[in-house]
């Protein structure tokens, strides 16, 4: 009889504390705030919806802040849900934007002092899981170094120049002292800018406006400067004519028998250059050019020639 007894107490104490063990358990399983997905993983362009429960509301209403937060710990979004009358809630958040990386994401729950999390897998559309990227080490750069001013070279002084006393010559009109040799002074006229003035003639005939000039001028500006073969006739004549030009000019500014005598003798030449006046174009200003040419040549050379024979024939002749 003590025997059943002890075993009837035995089994009424184990039934006790069975009862109470499972009561916890219950107890434990009931949160007082709960949060879940509707599926595990999601990719690009699928609405996340996020749900749950409150076990208890607040006497005041307040919202259920929720949190996604990304595998690097920064947080993708936040939500605020009002829940119902009986305790639950849910929002719908759509995967992608800032939400841009493969991997596990955390979902944070709050009401009032109450938390919780859940988590769910997102893969970015067009990825696969790879390791993170690491960043390159910086190679290390080598200081610049700081520019030095150059050193400035010492400068020469400069020496003060030694003045010249020019010689004093007594230049014509239109020709001025240039180291001790007259020459004819540049103007700003245009037929002088085409070529130089005549030094000869202009000493002879005492002006540069005087008719015999002015020929010369107009003949060279308006018939020999139009044509190419005038332009290469005037250059080459210019480097052989202007080497002596100058001194002859000087011998007749100082000299008014030798004026007289080159005066006399351009005479017959400034003659055979009115010819040249009628031509016009390329082949009559070469033609009548050479005819010119040839008339000095047979007046200055082949007839001075020919009367210096004569000459010394009569002279042989009479011995």
């Amino acid at each position: 009889m003590k025997v059943s007894g002890f075993l009837a107490f035995t089994l009424l104490s184990i039934s006790i504390l069975s009862f109470g063990l499972t009561g916890a358990v219950n107890a434990q399983s009931v949160l007082p705030l709960s949060v879940s997905t509707d599926a595990t993983a999601y990719t690009t362009g699928n609405s996340i919806e996020i749900s749950g429960t409150i076990k208890d509301l607040a006497q005041y209403e307040q919202p259920v802040v929720l949190m996604i937060v990304s595998p690097d710990s920064n947080i993708v979004t936040i939500q605020q849900v009002m829940p119902d009358s009986s305790g639950n809630y849910s929002v719908t958040v759509t995967a992608g934007g800032t939400m841009n990386s493969s991997g596990e994401y955390e979902i944070r729950a709050q009401y009032g002092a109450q938390k919780i999390t859940a988590t769910f897998d997102f893969i970015a559309s067009g990825s696969t899981s790879s390791p993170e990227p690491v960043a390159p080490t910086p190679e290390p750069v080598a200081p610049t170094p700081e520019p030095v001013a150059p050193t400035p070279e010492p400068v020469a002084p400069t020496p003060e120049p030694t003045p010249v006393v020019e010689e004093m010559v007594n230049c014509g009109p239109g020709t001025e002292s240039v180291n001790g040799i007259c020459q004819v002074i540049q103007t700003e006229e245009p037929e002088e800018e085409k070529g130089g003035g005549c030094l000869i003639a202009t000493a002879a005939y005492g002006s540069e406006l005087a008719p015999q000039v002015q020929m010369l001028r107009e003949i060279r500006d308006n018939q020999l400067m139009n044509t190419e073969s005038g332009k290469s006739f005037m250059s080459t004549f210019n480097e052989l004519y202007y080497t002596f030009s100058p001194y002859i000019a000087d011998m007749e500014r100082e000299s008014p028998v030798f004026k007289e005598i080159v005066k006399a003798g351009l005479t017959p030449m400034l003659s055979t250059l009115a010819i040249m006046e009628n031509a016009e174009t390329e082949s009559e200003v070469l033609g009548l050019g050479l005819s010119v040419i040839a008339l000095n040549l047979g007046m200055y050379i082949a007839a001075p020639a020919l009367i210096a024979m004569k000459v010394n024939q009569q002279i042989k002749s009479r011995k």
